[in-house]
Order: C-alpha cells, then sequence, then structure tokens
C-alpha cells in the first residue's frame, strides 16, 4: 500500500469513524485542522458522499444493513477476493493488475444480514442487493465502489479458515454499525494479539453470543471463547497454565479495548483443551450452543471438526450425563428452596430487627433482645408517644414468628407466594421506620429545646436573685432581665434578644408550633447565653463572699476568717498549697467558739450553700478572739 494512500485512509477513518465518546471530537478535530488546506477540503467531499450514500442505502434496507465501513485500499489480493465473491465466474482468473485511476477509488464495504432470506435464495439475494447498491454509489459518485458481503458468506470464510476479510473489516472506518463491525474488529485485534504471544498453546478462538445468534445491537457485550491446548505441559499444572494465560489473555482484552476505542465489554472465556474435552463427553450444553452457534476467527482444525460433528448428529450426550443433568435439575431446586427459607429466615428478619432496634436506640433505649424488640416498639411508639400504628408492629411480629418457626422445624419450607408477602410488607415497614427516625429526630430537638428553656429560665432567676430579685415568674422575666441587667449594663443587648427568641420557641411550643428554624436558632445561640450568665453569677457571688472576709497579717503569714451565717472558717496561711482549715460556731455576741478541723471541701460546699448577698457584721468579742487564734500581733487588712 502507498504511503500516500495509508496517510489517506488514515484520516478518512478519522472523519467516518463514530466517536466513541464525546471526549474524542475535539481531538478528531484537532487532528484534521493541522491537515494541509487541500487534504482537508477533499477528506470534507468524501464524508459528504459517504454520508450521502449511507443515507441512501439504509433508507433501501434499512433492516438487513449490519454495517457500512470505508475500507482502505485493498491488495490486488484481496480486491480480487472480494470481486470474486460478489461474482463467482471469476475464480480462475488471473490477478488484475492496479490501473493509475484506481487511487481515486473510495471502498466501501456494505456488510448485509441474510439470517431470515426466505423467498430467494442467498446467491439472488446477494445479486440483487449487489446491483441495487452499486447503482446508489454510481449516482452519488462514480468512484465509489461498494463491495456487497452477505453476513452468511462471511461466516463461511472463517470455516473455510479463510480470516483475510476479518482483517480488512478490522481495518475499516465504520459508518454505520449495528454492533458487529466492532465486534470484529476488537475480536481480530484481540485474536491477533493472543496469537502472536501464544500461538503454541491457541487451539480455537471463537466468536459467540448474541452476535454470531443475529442479535447483535450497538451495546452488545462482546462473547469469544478460545481454547487452550494443555496436553504437553510439563513445567506447570493444567490448572496453572489456564490460571497464567486467563490473565494474560483477559488483559491484553483490556489493551484492546483501548486499542481500538470499542467500550463494549470484551467477554473472554478459557477453556483447556482437556476441560473443553470433558465438557463435551458430559454433554455441557453450554458448549455444545458454543458449537453449535460459534465462529471461528482461528482453529486449528479442531473447532470445526466437532462443529460437523454436532451438525450431523454424532455428538450425542451419554446415559450418565443425562442422568446428572436430571440430578443437577433437582438439586438446584433444593438450593433454591433453601435459599427462600434463608431469605426468610435470616435476611428478611435482619433487615427489618435491626433499623427497630435503631429506632429504639434513637429514642433513648438501650437496644433489647430480639424477641422483646416487637413488644418494646408497641409499648413506645404505639401506645406511649402515638408515633406508629400497630399494624407495622404486627409485619415484624409476623416476620420473627416465621423465622422462629423455619428454624425450630415447625415450618418446612417456604413458598414464592410466601416470600413475595414478606418482601412487599417488609419493604412497607422499612419505609414507616424510616418516616418514625423523622418522628424521633423531633422529638428530641422539642425536648432539648425545653432542656435548654428551663437551664436558662433557672439561671436567669438565679442572676437575678443576686441583683436583689427574689422571685421572677415566666411573664415577668425578659421585663426584669432588661430592668436589671440590660439597663445598667451588666449584659449585652444581645442576649436579650437570645432571650426573647427563647421565649417565643417556648410559645410555639405549646401551641404546636414550634419550627425546625426556631430550634436551630436556639442551640446556635443558648450556648453563649448561659455561659455568660454563668460567669456573671461566679464574679457576683465572688464579690458578695469577699465581703464576707476578715483578711489578717501575723507575722510574714496572711490568714482569713469567713463568716458564713452561724459558721466561720479560718484559714491561717492563704498562701500554703496544702491549706489547713479550721471552723469555730459564731455565738450570739459575735465571738468564736471552740476551733474543729475542717477542710477545703466542707469549705466549698459551705459557700455553696449561702444565698447571697448576705449581710454580715463584726462584734468586739471577735477581735479578742483573733488575737487568740493568730497571736497578739495580728493586723486586720483592709482592702487586701
Amino acid at each position: 500500500m502507498a504511503k500516500k494512500d495509508k496517510n489517506q485512509y488514515r484520516q478518512s477513518k478519522e472523519i467516518n469513524e463514530e466517536p466513541q465518546a464525546a471526549a474524542e471530537q475535539p481531538k478528531e478535530a484537532e487532528a484534521i485542522s493541522k491537515l494541509p488546506k487541500d487534504v482537508q477540503e477533499k477528506l470534507k467531499t468524501i464524508k459528504t458522499k459517504l454520508d450521502k450514500f449511507q443515507k441512501r442505502v439504509l433508507e433501501k434496507f434499512d433492516k438487513y444493513i449490519v454495517g457500512i465501513a470505508l475500507m482502505p485500499p485493498p491488495k490486488p489480493e484481496e480486491l480480487q477476493q472480494l470481486q470474486q465473491m460478489q461474482q463467482p465466474s471469476l475464480q480462475d482468473q488471473p490477478l488484475a493488475e492496479p490501473k493509475p485511476e484506481d487511487k481515486d477509488k473510495i471502498h466501501v464495504l456494505v456488510l448485509v444480514d441474510d439470517s431470515d432470506s426466505r423467498t430467494m435464495s442467498k446467491l439472488e439475494l446477494k445479486d440483487k442487493l449487489t446491483a441495487i447498491i452499486s447503482s446508489i454509489g454510481n449516482e452519488i459518485d462514480p468512484n465509489i465502489t461498494p463491495q456487497t458481503l452477505i453476513l452468511s458468506e462471511l461466516w463461511q470464510n472463517c470455516f473455510d479458515a479463510k480470516y483475510e476479510l476479518l482483517q480488512l473489516i478490522a481495518l475499516s472506518a465504520p459508518i454505520h454499525d449495528t454492533g458487529m463491525l466492532q465486534a470484529i474488529k476488537i475480536a481480530e485485534v484481540h485474536k491477533t494479539m493472543v496469537l502472536k504471544k501464544f500461538e503454541k498453546y491457541i487451539v480455537s478462538y471463537v466468536l459467540a453470543g448474541s452476535l454470531v445468534q443475529g442479535k447483535a445491537t450497538p451495546t452488545s457485550d462482546i462473547d469469544v471463547w478460545i481454547v487452550i491446548d494443555d496436553t504437553d505441559v510439563k513445567k506447570m499444572t493444567r490448572a496453572e497454565l489456564k490460571d497464567k494465560l486467563r490473565a494474560i489473555i483477559i488483559g491484553m482484552g483490556i489493551e484492546a479495548g483501548e486499542l481500538t476505542g470499542i467500550k463494549n465489554k470484551l467477554n473472554i472465556q478459557v477453556y483447556i483443551l482437556t476441560d473443553f474435552w470433558d465438557s463435551l463427553r458430559e454433554a455441557n450444553p453450554v458448549i455444545f450452543t458454543l458449537l453449535r452457534d460459534g465462529v471461528p476467527f482461528f482453529d486449528r482444525g479442531i473447532f470445526m471438526p466437532w462443529k460437523q460433528l454436532l451438525k450431523m448428529g454424532k455428538i450425542k450426550p451419554s446415559a450418565e450425563a443425562i442422568d446428572i443433568f436430571m440430578g443437577s435439575g433437582e438439586q438446584v431446586i433444593r438450593r433454591v428452596q433453601l435459599k427462600l427459607n434463608e431469605i426468610g429466615m435470616e435476611d428478611i428478619y435482619y433487615a427489618l430487627l435491626t433499623p427497630s432496634q435503631a429506632a429504639l436506640m434513637l429514642y433513648g433505649v438501650a437496644p433489647p433482645s430480639p424477641k422483646e424488640t416487637s413488644s418494646l416498639m408497641r409499648e413506645i411508639f404505639v401506645n406511649k408517644e402515638k408515633l406508629l400504628e400497630d399494624k407495622f408492629i404486627r409485619i415484624l411480629e409476623r416476620v420473627v414468628e416465621t423465622r422462629k418457626a423455619i428454624e425450630h422445624g415447625e415450618k418446612k419450607e417456604l413458598s414464592g407466594k410466601e416470600i413475595d408477602e414478606l418482601l412487599s410488607d417488609g419493604d412497607k415497614y422499612l419505609k414507616r421506620v424510616k418516616r418514625l427516625f423523622t418522628q424521633i429526630e423531633k422529638i428530641r430537638e422539642e425536648q432539648e429545646m425545653l432542656n435548654i428553656y428551663d437551664t436558662i429560665t433557672t439561671v436567669i432567676r438565679d442572676v437575678l436573685r443576686l441583683e436583689g430579685v427574689e422571685k421572677a415568674k415566666d411573664n415577668e422575666m425578659l421585663h426584669l432581665v432588661e430592668d436589671k441587667l440590660v439597663s445598667e449594663g451588666k449584659m449585652p443587648s444581645k442576649f436579650l434578644r437570645t432571650m426573647q427568641d427563647l421565649m417565643k420557641a417556648k410559645k410555639d411550643y405549646d401551641d404546636k408550633k414550634l419550627s425546625k428554624v426556631e430550634i436551630e436558632k436556639i442551640h446556635q445561640e443558648a450556648g453563649a447565653l448561659i455561659k455568660f450568665l454563668v460567669e456573671h453569677m461566679q464574679r457576683k457571688r465572688g464579690r458578695e463572699l469577699d465581703r464576707l472576709k476578715i483578711r489578717v497579717k501575723h507575722g510574714s503569714k496572711f490568714g482569713e476568717v469567713i463568716l458564713l451565717g452561724s459558721e466561720a472558717y479560718i484559714i491561717n496561711d492563704i498562701d500554703n498549697e496544702e491549706k489547713e482549715i479550721s471552723k469555730a460556731i459564731i455565738s450570739p455576741d459575735g465571738s468564736l467558739g471552740t476551733l474543729e478541723k475542717s477542710s477545703l471541701e466542707e469549705l466549698e460546699k459551705s459557700i455553696a450553700k449561702i444565698e447571697t448577698p448576705q449581710k454580715t457584721s463584726i462584734k468586739e468579742p471577735i477581735f479578742e478572739d483573733l488575737k487568740r487564734i493568730f497571736g497578739k500581733d495580728v493586723e486586720i487588712l483592709m482592702n487586701y
């Protein structure tokens, strides 16, 4: 093939081949844009003519056309083979010398499905189609040279071990394809790769499946079978040979898909010869189907004899094989029944039980045992919360009872109808439990909102008590907070707005109008408000507590006397990490009673019990007690 012709074909292939993905189109356009202008114009003209040819042919013979492809300029022997297929009378003619004008010929392959030809012979059908299709090509452009090929002829060439047409199709650029051209292309490329590496071991490479049964579609899987000769294997076991070659061959299938750009799945079945022979003897239906329908793309003289023997009725299943297949049917039915029981006993059971336990956990209940789940679901969600209808609990109970009956042998098998009912009811149950989850989450959110409300109102009452307000009703709280805290600059006004949102949310909850937006807003703002109020109380109580302390200096040490109602706590050395604390009763005259040993923990508990603000006074007898406790040189400190 001339270099120029090869380049022209390569570019025409890029123009005419349908892209496998949208992403390839920009690449093709970019490649074409780099060509000389005259070549671009020529390719554009050829494409326009081929599009017109395709449209006319499909309008005339749509359902019969398997594929239309632009072929590379054929070699003389390939051209003669095509011509001889077109006109059998040319069988004995010598090879025709190529003419100068042949370089402008546009060779187009038209592949026709003749599988349902009934009204005329295949030869008559081909002659008729050839004449009409050639006429269409000549009307569009005399240089368009259609080569009409019927599918049965292509397969017969394969049966006769003539694979040149397969190679030609593999090099062609599809213009229209129902799935057959791309299958032949990827299989031929894959076959070539496999033979190049493992020809010594390959017995047959066979195209099978829907493609050779006349059921091909553009998305059909491409089924190929490869038989490997394992009769002279010495360095490894037959299984190792099969696994090793199978992995490499399947990898080549992926590579073939990448090279051709064909996305259809290439299903590769690898058999070793001994296993293939055993399957024949056992009358394996899959192998029989392969022999009956398969088309060899390569054969070392083994597949075709088997195919012919099957066609002649010479390959018949033995009585032993028939018994095995009869017995296998009963075994399969039994496995199906066991699987049905397993679906009813385990799969559906756990599919319903596990989400039920999850619903109880979400509600706040520890997951119960399986046998207690149904009753607890009814008790909480049906009777108490009124969230779930009892009919759904009955579905769960039926599944539990069915599983128990099968497990204990009380029920031997489940019918298909029972499985359908369990699956249908189970689906309804799971959809309802999913909605129950939403209901439970809403209850939890509302309950959490109430907890926040109770916490904040309790803390606010404590804060107001520190400000001298002993009692604060709910409807007065906002006014008191604004008057006692916000107006006096003790609390930022933004927290007043948070309280207003909280009061509104509580009212909406009481009116059953609480929205998810309100709940989320309270969640976001409540934490900052509670933190501020607690810190405010701590500062306030700290200042009040300072008023109840008498600070003294004795020698080089500093001490404290904390007056808490009827008790006084004495710290001898406040700078000592291991403070020694004692306590004494405060007498009515203000003096301190006998000292008793105490602890920091007891002091903190007493401070927590004191309600502030609290007023206290220091009477004269306590000054004498300070000398008794700390010594005669004791000094009382002011503003320490």
